[in-house]
């Protein structure tokens, strides 16, 4: 592939449902991009997008794939993106490098869920955009309807820029609105022809909308609109295509990604409309001057790249997916990692074209490639020189909350698990990998069940480990409400020098649930010499970890020793520790244990016309409602306080319950005590773990 100067680059990402279409509309833009000699299926498993094995298993599309296709001079960027709302973190990397976007309709499903995503998705990242109909080629689809939903929700800016001409039930056609002239298919050539009549009503209302559009984008255009004045047809595109880009307009094309009909229009409506990478705005911070670095992706400038995403596959191998943001990258270039604080030289530049590479000599500002073996560099990193070390900010990425926990099948794996699940987190930010000491586990997180499902797929299919996986342990806590007094006297004879270690100590809450315990000392007299004192809070340290009640951590404890005993002999550090720990037990015990539950601030962002069924769910899981506030959008955030083992399901009951069109985050708060009921339940369900605990001494 040829070298593109950045006013010859489009960076667009296809957004969309799952299941839309959308990958076989990128494939039907590589096929007449000359990149493939015949289209790929996505029911066939050969795709250039869907190339892992877990996309051609399961038909969808999991990663981001990098489609570059050369049209007329021009190079197009490709990003496709999946659909599934597991697979966000994906189009968030696909997004902060885009300077575009296609958001692919389904004619047959219209609007879902997918399709409001990308649309918030797109005004998150200030992207420019247009929609592309697909399965026009379905007799019964309507493409009317769907413009008419797509207004109803987002307004006058919906501008259809072509309408389809069927024959004989089958999509033969289109209408150019700009134009008003009619065009046929014909061995991948437009060929005009006459309008149908029938189009003739939805033509002129489209092409008065059009019109409207294009004279609100100047006072001169206005003026002559409503004098009667006709616009040309370069005027329209010219201002069509600033009106595009400042979001006032957005197209509505259509075709088939099957057929590869009305393919050929999009792209060149992508290079006619979409901006390329230097009519935006992208700044970082100078690290040596501390001062902003206006990049703008100006090839004059030093150079700077930011790494959007790493592909970390076993037979692909790492990659570092690049997005230059000024000057120009060429071959064996020496670059420096602002993170790292490393200098190194870069090697060969890629463009990659699915899952393959090509060598290419440079990448100019605005251009996407790719870097090989660059070991220590990450996703969210800044390339750039050590004479002007630039870093740019790090793309937001969803946080995951949906988690499992999981132990290796064959424990002799446990090592290669972590490494495969190193490569795994490195390649996808929103999958990790904890290690949950205080409750004894090891859990994964991810953006829903499905995430989680084609992680352990992954583990077994590309790395050959295996994980069993269970519903996570709650991270309970354990405390006492009132007081104790208690005392325990250890004393063992066994020949020669025995044990001796007596306390007497007194229990009350603490009030601070952020620690563990507190410890103090009364002792008058001598009665326990000074020496042992850390040998008793030592017993207490130990005994917090695994409470009495249920082997919880214990938090909230004051524990004071005032008296005892010793033995000048047989008293030793052992003894007075030994002593300590069943003094705690017997004293917790004594000054009426509870079990603690984490609580959770849980924000549930819906839509209005679901908030009556999310908060009587969210009732139903013991959560307090604290409010609601309405958000642009027609939507509403739902803030409540809910215990976080009734979570656990959420994910999967909250798409359900809204369609998909619901989202959640949430941060832990603070401690509450359990209900009886749980609480009944779960010290019998640990009554083997507490006996092992407190076995010994």
């Amino acid at each position: 592939m040829k070298v593109y100067t950045t006013d010859k680059i489009r960076n667009v990402v296809v957004l969309g449902h799952g299941g839309a279409g959308k990958t076989t509309l990128v494939e039907a833009m590589a096929y007449l991009g000359g990149m493939t000699s015949r289209m790929g299926k996505v029911e066939d498993g050969n795709t250039v997008s869907d190339f892992t094995k877990e996309e051609q298993k399961r038909g969808i599309s999991i990663r981001t794939s990098l489609i570059p296709i050369e049209w007329n001079d021009y190079k197009i960027n490709v990003l496709d993106t999946p659909g599934f709302f597991d697979f966000v973190g994906e189009v968030e990397e696909a997004l902060s490098v885009a300077d575009g976007a296609i958001i692919v309709i389904s004619g047959k499903a219209g609007i879902e869920a997918g399709t409001e995503k990308a649309w918030e998705l797109c005004e998150r990242f200030h992207l420019p955009r247009m929609f592309f109909v697909t399965d026009m080629d379905i007799d019964s689809v309507s493409y009317r309807s769907v413009v008419e939903s797509l207004t109803n929700l987002y307004g006058k800016k919906i501008a259809p820029f072509n309408m389809p001409v069927r024959e004989n039930e089958k999509l033969v056609g289109y209408v150019n609105v700009i134009q008003k002239k009619a065009f046929r298919w014909k061995d991948k050539q437009a060929v005009e022809m006459d309008i149908p009549d029938y189009c003739e009503e939805n033509l002129e209302e489209y092409h008065d909308t059009l019109m409207e559009s294009v004279a609100e984008t100047s006072e001169e255009f206005m003026d002559r609109y409503f004098s009667g004045d006709e616009f040309s047809e370069a005027e329209i595109r010219s201002a069509a295509r600033i009106a595009i880009q400042d979001d006032s307009i957005v197209p509505v094309t259509m075709g088939s990604g099957l057929l590869s009909t009305g393919v050929y229009t999009l792209l060149d409506d992508v290079i006619k409309y979409m901006p390329s990478a230097e009519s935006r705005k992208v700044s970082g911070i100078n690290m040596k001057t501390n001062e902003i670095f206006e990049a703008n992706f100006d090839v004059l400038k030093p150079k700077s790249a930011y790494v959007f995403k790493t592909i970390v596959d076993p037979f692909l191998g790492r990659y570092s997916l690049i997005k230059v943001r000024s000057g120009v990258f060429k071959t064996d270039d020496l670059v420096y990692d602002s993170r790292t604080e490393t200098e190194f030289k870069i090697g060969k530049l890629y463009t990659m074209q699915g899952n393959k590479t090509s060598e290419i000599g440079e990448l100019h500002a605005g251009d996407l490639g790719a870097l090989a073996k660059l070991g220590d560099v990450a996703t969210g990193d800044t390339l750039s020189t050590k004479a002007t070390p630039i870093q740019y900010a790090k793309t937001d990425i969803s946080k995951p909350y949906t988690y499992l926990r999981y132990k290796a099948k064959n424990k002799g794996d446990i090592d290669k698990i972590q490494q495969a699940m190193a490569k795994i987190a490195s390649e996808d930010p929103t999958f990790k990998n904890v290690n949950d000491a205080a409750n004894s586990q090891t859990l994964i997180y991810g953006m829903g069940d499905l995430h989680l499902n084609i992680i352990q797929s992954m583990l077994k299919n590309e790395y050959n480990v295996e994980v069993e996986v269970e519903k996570p342990k709650v991270a309970f806590r354990e405390t006492i409400k009132k007081n104790s007094d208690v005392e325990y006297k250890y004393k063992k004879q066994s020949g020669g020098h025995g044990q001796y270690g007596h306390v007497k100590m007194k229990f009350s809450p603490s009030g601070n649930l952020e620690e563990a315990y507190e410890f103090g000392e009364e002792v008058v007299g001598g009665s326990v010499p000074k020496n042992f004192f850390p040998a008793v809070e030592k017993g207490i340290q130990e005994s917090v970890l695994r409470g009495p009640l249920a082997a919880y951590p214990v938090v909230g404890v004051r524990a004071i020793l005032y008296d005892g005993s010793y033995h000048p002999v047989d008293s030793s550090e052992m003894a007075f520790k030994t002593a300590s720990r069943q003094a705690f037990k017997k004293g917790f015990i004594e000054a009426s244990p509870v079990l603690l539950e984490p609580i959770v601030l849980l924000k549930v962002t819906v839509p209005d016309s679901y908030t009556g069924d999310v908060m009587g769910d969210l009732n139903k899981r013991r959560g307090r409602v604290l409010g609601m506030n309405p958000i642009s959008g027609g939507k509403q955030v739902i803030e409540a306080e809910v215990p976080q083992m009734e979570l656990f399901d959420y994910c999967t009951t909250l798409r359900s319950m809204t369609g998909g069109r619901g989202d959640y985050g949430y941060e832990f708060v603070r401690y509450e005590q359990t209900p009886a009921d749980i609480q009944n339940r779960e010290v019998e369900a640990r009554a083997a773990e507490v006996a092992e605990g407190y076995s010994e001494g």
